[in-house]
């Protein structure tokens, strides 16, 4: 048994899966499987690391044990290169899922257009710099595939909810709050450091930042100013896992002003917890919060640590915005349905640009 897309749907190939209920790439898998996303239909697997130089390590045993059953439950084929891919099925479109580690991005973007996919699902931030970004997106554009990102809370209820009183409100403030619940230790922020060596604003609160660009009008060219709160946020060096020193914020907070008038305040801790929320002010004081989870999801997150126990919570909690994206992103793919809410690679180029930007100029701010 191999598997097949069905009507309406697009075969998707999975590039980077990672290791069972740590990787991102895993979870999409596992949605896939589920049937949480009619118009995605997982055919292949691309696991370069967990099927060559990684298999003996961290997670190897549990990669092969995963793939033993997805293969033979559910006919999906394992490959170690996107080159090894069978071509794509006739009458049929490709979606590439790419999940890797953002340094490779730029390169597996170029092997998945060589290999006929038409349609590509970039995870966050899309590449490590600026200009690389924006060379995928002209290569893309060159060969008429569609690039579209994994900016999840472009489509969070609780995200949507705010915006809305918000609007209702004039005079309103929005600040956005991304937590992780990384121990507050020496040990565990520099593991976290080391492997997220883009930087914080380029990978944690990358997403805060996409929302800034796609509806608060922000982008480098309209930053007016950009104030760090010196009160709550912190910049530490720390060394990682292979001995290294890395600089980053562990906790940042800072309120953005466009040159047309608009302020926005983004807050982001890698040691707050497991609960995000949208808050808006009137006059200083909190007049409306809406957080992720809410108790809708906190049922759903109940249900789902009893089915993965171990896994990384913020699967979870984010698990019904991770679902919504990819159906609409293989929706389009597979029937050309507009991907309502869907955040663009010029969206992302644009979010990067402004990561880029605030990186120095918050931690000078720090510093003085």
């Amino acid at each position: 048994m191999v598997a097949v897309a069905g009507d309406n749907q697009c075969e998707v190939v999975l590039v980077g899966c990672g290791a069972p209920k740590r990787g991102m790439g895993w979870y999409h898998a596992v949605q896939m499987i589920k049937g949480k996303c009619p118009s995605a239909k997982l055919c292949f697997i691309v696991e370069p690391w967990f099927m060559g130089a990684g298999a003996e390590g961290p997670g190897g045993p549990e990669f092969a044990e995963f793939r033993k059953e997805t293969e033979e439950k559910e006919g999906i084929q394992f490959f170690m290169s996107v080159a090894d891919l069978p071509p794509v099925a006739e009458g049929k479109n490709r979606l590439a899922l790419i999940s890797g580690r953002t340094a490779d991005n730029p390169r597996l973007l170029t092997e998945c257009i060589a290999n006929g996919c038409s349609t590509i699902y970039l995870e966050k931030p899309g590449a490590p710099t600026v200009a690389e970004l924006s060379a995928m997106r002209d290569e893309a554009k060159a060969a008429g595939a569609t690039v579209l990102m994994g900016y999840n809370k472009n489509v969070c209820k609780y995200v949507s909810k705010a915006r809305e009183y918000a609007d209702a409100n004039e005079g309103s403030h929005i600040t956005f709050v991304s937590n992780n619940a990384y121990e507050n230790t020496p040990e565990s922020l520099g593991e976290c450091f080391e492997r997220n060596s883009e930087g914080m604003l380029k990978n944690m609160a990358i997403h805060e930042l996409a929302l800034l660009v796609s509806f608060f009008d922000v982008a480098v060219d309209t930053i007016e100013k950009c104030e760090a709160d010196k009160d709550f946020s912190s910049c530490q060096t720390l060394k990682g896992p292979s001995g290294k020193d890395y600089t980053d914020f562990d906790k940042i907070k800072f309120t953005i002003t466009t040159k047309s008038g608009k302020s926005v305040s983004v807050q982001a801790d890698r040691c707050g917890g497991d609960v995000s929320w949208a808050a808006v002010d009137m006059d200083g004081k909190e007049v409306f919060r809406h957080s992720m989870p809410d108790e809708d999801d906190k049922a759903n997150v109940t249900v789902l640590q009893k089915e993965y126990p171990g896994a990384m919570p913020y699967f979870f909690s984010q698990d019904p915005d991770y679902i919504t994206v990819k159906e609409r992103v293989a929706s389009f793919c597979a029937n050309g349905t507009e991907p309502t809410g869907i955040a663009t690679i010029d969206v992302a180029v644009e979010t990067l640009r402004v990561a880029e930007y605030l990186t120095p100029t918050l931690q000078e701010q720090l510093s003085s």
